[in-house]
């Protein structure tokens, strides 16, 4: 049984390098799961060349899942996103390969492999108990220090603010247990309470009426109860837990607080959901997108690379899509069957040429072409 099965464990026994006991902060497992899911539900494409030359390749079927266990590329990329914000490190085992590239990887829970330097200093690694040949074993570590092999997780660098936040909020728990307080005062001005005997005499035979004895309770010359209320407010400490659990947030970036609802009250304000996108994307989430293509790049051939698709962050209101459209129409930087493919339709046969000088395209039908006289063009 782990130190938080049950209720009896004292407030300040937090173990606060265990990422489970840093879940039971919900700002940090929000966090967590709001970069993981972004992260793993975003589109992957598969290129070779770079700037203007760049060329879309079909995505190799292996990619789509890489565990080979039928769950998907969603469902691997979200325990490695997992795996990298508890714990800073993501182990894996090579199940297949092909011309020196792996085609297929499964991931191991992060706990059950230990590590440790062997005689000629080279890392040498187990799972579950079991040693692993270095040659299909992968680690993939985050935040790495000098001269330390493992990586380092975003709540192991602050696990003295966790440490806060969860300690608030298992102290607001047990008091409502008696794990922090006493439950009620039994008083007397009159006897000599020096005498352990009458102490313990009193205290027990109060406890056996007030845990499920109806019989009136008998206490003799002097004694007085007295209860012992608190606001719930200030038992579990709110102005003390909404704090920190901002502070959790802030952890895994700036904007994650204010996403979740934990940050209202400061200065910045975001004219449109596509700004607060984009501030989330560029200081938070994508620094673990590049390094999620590079896990998936090394699955690649030479030449060629995984991209997760950013723009499908930045998801505008239909008329800001539209304006941006018609500017890249009117720019002549992209043609009809861009955009189209950007909305997912079809192509027309007339929208793979730029658009005349000096404005975007006419109103042409599907069917229409550049020297129809109906579709508005020459």
């Amino acid at each position: 049984m782990s130190d938080y099965d049950g209720l009896g464990a004292g407030y300040a026994a937090v173990h606060v390098g265990s990422a489970e006991s840093a879940l039971q902060a919900v700002a940090i497992g929000s966090s967590v799961d709001l970069l993981a899911s972004l992260a793993s539900e975003l589109p992957v494409g598969v290129y070779t060349g770079s700037k203007g030359s760049r060329r879309s390749l079909p995505t190799p079927g292996y990619l789509l899942d890489p565990a080979g266990d039928g769950h998907g590329l969603a469902d691997w990329m979200y325990q490695l996103l997992v795996s990298w914000l508890l714990r800073g490190n993501a182990f894996g085992t090579v199940l297949e390969q092909s011309r020196g590239y792996p085609t297929q990887i499964t991931l191991h829970y992060p706990d059950s492999v230990t590590g440790w330097l062997g005689g000629n200093g080279v890392p040498e690694w187990s799972v579950d108990g079991k040693t692993v040949d270095l040659e299909t074993f992968r680690h993939l570590r985050v935040n790495p220090m000098p001269g330390v092999v493992l990586g380092m997780s975003p709540v192991q660098r602050h696990a003295r603010t966790i440490g806060l936040n969860l300690v608030a909020t298992q102290f607001g728990l047990q008091w409502f247990t008696d794990g922090a307080h006493p439950g009620a005062l039994l008083t007397n001005s009159e006897a000599d309470l020096s005498d352990e005997t009458v102490v313990r005499r009193v205290k027990d035979r109060f406890l056996a009426v007030i845990r499920g004895s109806r019989e009136p309770l008998v206490l003799g010359k002097g004694w007085e109860y007295a209860p012992i209320q608190l606001k719930p407010e200030e038992s579990q400490f709110l102005q003390t837990q909404g704090y920190s659990a901002a502070d959790c947030c802030r952890i895994f970036g700036p904007g994650i607080a204010e996403l979740l609802g934990y940050e209202t009250g400061g200065s910045m304000r975001y004219t449109n959901v596509e700004s607060r996108s984009a501030h989330v994307l560029v200081y938070a989430l994508n620094k673990w997108l590049r390094r999620a293509d590079r896990v998936l790049t090394s699955m690649l051939p030479d030449g060629q690379y995984a991209r997760i698709d950013r723009d499908a962050v930045l998801q505008s209101t239909t008329l800001e899509r539209y304006r941006a459209h018609h500017l890249a129409l009117g720019d002549r930087w992209k043609t009809v069957n861009d955009v189209r493919a950007d909305e997912e339709l079809p192509p027309v046969t007339w929208g793979d040429e730029p658009n005349p000088v000096g404005g975007a395209s006419g109103a042409g039908g599907d069917d229409g072409g550049p020297d129809d006289p109906e579709d508005g063009r020459p």
